[in-house]
């Protein structure tokens, strides 16, 4: 065996807990994702990324109105310089900012192919060009003038701005996504003319609520326009608590075709989704059949989007053909409402409308003041330069003489006229030309100005309701751009109400309505044939199994069962396996019970009065729209005391009931009798000692009595002869007339 390995030394190792390793590292990766990742600022509604390409692209000087650049250029400046993670990451970024379908109001003008509204991603960057927009101006208007704090960037080697001086609503206007840890942000777009007329009345009125807020920004305005249905407790909601949804609908009119035929056409899709992928959900869905009111799915698109649908036939309902579409497809979609924003730019909280609001004109105030004392600054030092100019002009020979002669002319200067020494240096800088006498009138002119302009400023500086007066003038220019009648500013999302769907039958507008014959046979297997087939003497059944009850019915109709355990389950048709197998057990299909066994199985009507009988002799008139269980779990309408179950559910087709017992008595009595309930135990309809019930019928007592026995042939006992059974509910009864069948049964 070799020598073993020394452990090396513990000299500079550090042993440290795992746990608090992790901790203070996942930490420190939270902080950073959330600081400077995923959530805007509240104040400009930019992430880093986003600030630092306008600020990139700032300093390449791609004003609006002027050349373009290799978006390549910009990208690798931003990289280099601001942003030190994946070149595509940053021009992907720049792409979104740039596509006036993603962004309300874009803040890159790009050139080339910027991707579209099916999804089609952008040309690599190598291939487009880009420059700031009108908007981006403003949102770095007087980023040179001291408006906002700069700080190191990541090598250390120049400055950033931490936040940009935004005279533009992008928060609101562009809105944000973004997913943190532990936290996400998702705001919706809205119309920056909107905005800027609640940020007015939020300056007027600094104590406004959310709710007040509302009626300058009824709700968000997508780039892509389309139809808010939520209603307007719901919106009000969620902007004053900074959470919630819009349910977002796509904008369609219906289009005659000529020979009273007619299309659909969608021109305006739910924000963020793709169209091409829109079309084929819609496709797949017509090739699955579960679209059977519509023929097909064309895209006429060019520059505008034109989706147009043809329906099944021209009899089709547009708004039921449109309701189906919208509950199964993206034509309706909800966008999500969190705003969780960086307030200050540090703290990230769920904040409200008037909040947000209130965050960017603090922000405007704040811009405006610095930007006040440094121009005031700028004034102040022009000043002291013209006052020494205006000094020397009183004694030009001297000055010319000082110049020529002194070997230190600057400090002559200084002493003799006392003068600064940036007054002294102005005046050595100033060329001959500028010693005429009109240069003088104007060196006056200019300081009376400035001296106007500093008196201004500083009064502004003195008082906050100038400061207000002067933010909410900025913000009547910027409305003034984009206000509602300019083709940016006009609001392009309506609200309106859905329509009222419940009296609708989706189950039913949603399937091919097909004849069919559901066999149900009695070991509860369930099939349903094409067609209305009379003869099921070719049926065939799984080994000892037979059939125990069949009845014709459609695609688009539900099948209602009767469960031993008194509940009942609702199959929609069209689910039913086909007629070519022995079909499913119908416990597949519903939650029935261990123990529980399938008494019966009908069509469901509605409106229909049915009468549902326990074994033990109880029970009660219901209806059939009280049956339908909207869940595989069934609904229990019959409660039952054990061993009791549930026997029949028939339909009260007449006036009086007629029941036997396993003890082979009779009894008839008004129908009028039993109660009409939801769900219960029932009454008692006839008293035994012991057995059960063995049938009931429910007829119309003027026509008699009848059955069917054995042999097939029908007996009648008429109304004068059935006063000896007729009595009240719960007697125990008498036997049966001459004839009535050994199975106790009507037959």
């Amino acid at each position: 065996m070799g020598k073993p390995v020394e452990p090396p030394s513990s000299d500079g190792v550090e042993s440290i807990n795992l746990k608090d390793a992790l901790e203070e590292r996942y930490l420190a990766y939270a902080l950073s994702t959330i600081m400077h990742r995923a959530l805007p600022d509240a104040r400009d509604g930019l992430k880093p990324v986003h600030r630092r390409i306008l600020h990139g692209m700032n300093l390449l000087r791609l004003n609006p109105g002027g050349p373009f650049k290799k978006s390549a250029k910009v990208v690798g400046d931003v990289m280099g310089s601001f942003h030190p993670h994946g070149d595509q990451a940053i021009y992907d970024a720049m792409v979104r900012l740039a596509q006036d379908f993603a962004s309300r109001y874009p803040l890159v003008d790009g050139q080339g192919n910027f991707g579209n509204i099916d999804g089609d991603s952008a040309a690599a960057y190598r291939y487009t060009e880009a420059r700031l927009t009108e908007v981006a101006r403003l949102m770095l208007a007087g980023i040179d003038e001291d408006a906002v704090d700069f700080r190191a960037n990541y090598d250390g080697t120049t400055q950033e701005p931490v936040v940009l001086p935004a005279a533009f609503p992008n928060l609101l206007a562009n809105g944000a996504q973004g997913i943190a840890v532990g936290m996400a942000t998702s705001i919706p777009p809205h119309n920056a003319s909107e905005l800027c007329d609640a940020a007015l009345y939020l300056i007027a009125h600094p104590t406004s609520t959310s709710d007040q807020l509302l009626h300058f920004v009824p709700g968000p305005d997508f780039p892509t326009g389309g139809i808010i249905v939520d209603s307007k407790e719901a919106i009000a909601e969620a902007y004053r608590t900074g959470r919630g949804s819009f349910r977002t609908r796509a904008r369609w009119t219906k289009e005659d075709t000529g020979r009273g035929t007619w299309s659909i056409v969608v021109d305006q899709i739910p924000y963020g989704v793709p169209k091409s992928r829109l079309i084929e959900k819609i496709a797949e869905l017509l090739q699955e059949k579960k679209l059977p009111l519509l023929a097909d799915v064309r895209d006429e698109s060019a520059e505008d989007v034109r989706v147009v649908l043809e329906p099944r036939s021209r009899t089709v309902d547009p708004t039921i053909l449109m309701e189906s579409l919208f509950r199964l497809t993206e034509l309706e979609s909800r966008f999500p409402l969190n705003l969780n924003v960086l307030v200050g730019g540090t703290v990230p909280r769920v904040i409200g409308l008037a909040e947000c609001l209130k965050e960017w004109i603090d922000h405007r105030r704040e811009v405006l003041i610095r930007r006040s004392r440094f121009r005031l600054g700028q004034i102040d030092r022009r000043l002291e330069i013209l006052r020494g100019l205006l000094i020397v002009y009183l004694d030009l020979d001297m000055v010319i003489k000082i110049i020529r002669e002194e070997d230190e002319p600057k400090a002559e200067l200084m002493r003799h006229f006392e003068l600064t020494e940036i007054q002294a240096n102005a005046i050595l800088d100033t060329r001959l030309r500028s010693l005429r006498k009109l240069e003088e009138m104007e060196l006056k002119r200019e300081l009376d100005t400035l001296t106007i302009e500093k008196t201004e400023i500083e009064g502004l500086l003195e008082s906050e309701p100038k400061q207000w007066k002067k933010v909410a003038s900025e913000i009547r220019e910027v409305r003034k751009t984009f206000g509602p009648e300019t083709p940016l500013g006009r609001r392009r999302t309506t609200f309106a109400d859905a329509p009222v769907t419940s009296d609708i039958d989706f189950a039913e507008a949603l399937v091919e309505r097909e004849p069919v014959t559901v066999i149900v046979s009695e070991k509860g297997w369930i099939r349903a044939m094409k067609g209305h087939v009379a003869d099921l003497s070719g049926v065939s059944f799984k080994g000892d199994d037979n059939l125990k009850v069949s009845f014709f019915a459609e695609t688009t109709s539900k099948i209602l069962v009767l469960a031993s355990n008194g509940k009942v389950f609702t199959i929609e048709a069209s689910k039913l396996p086909g007629g070519r197998g022995f079909g499913d057990p119908i416990r597949l299909l519903v939650d029935l019970d261990e123990g529980a066994d399938v008494v019966q199985a009908f069509p469901f009507r509605g409106g229909v009065k049915l009468l549902l009988v326990s074994s033990d002799g109880r029970g009660f008139v219901t209806t059939s729209d009280d049956l339908v269980a909207t869940t595989r779990k069934g609904k229990q309408v019959l409660t039952l005391d054990a061993p009791a179950r549930a026997v029949m559910c028939l339909e009260t087709q007449g006036d009086h009931v007629a029941v036997i017992g396993e003890n082979r008595k009779l009894v008839v009595f008004p129908l009028s009798e039993l109660p009409e309930m939801t769900r219960g135990k029932g009454v008692r309809l006839q008293r035994y000692r012991d057995g059960g019930v063995a049938d009931v019928k429910v007829f119309p007592v003027e026509g008699g009595l009848t059955w069917r026995d054995t042999s097939g042939r029908t007996w009648t006992v008429a109304r004068p002869d059935l006063d000896e059974w007729i009595c009240h509910r719960a007697e125990a009864g008498r036997l049966p007339p001459k004839g009535f069948p050994k199975n106790n049964r009507f037959g």
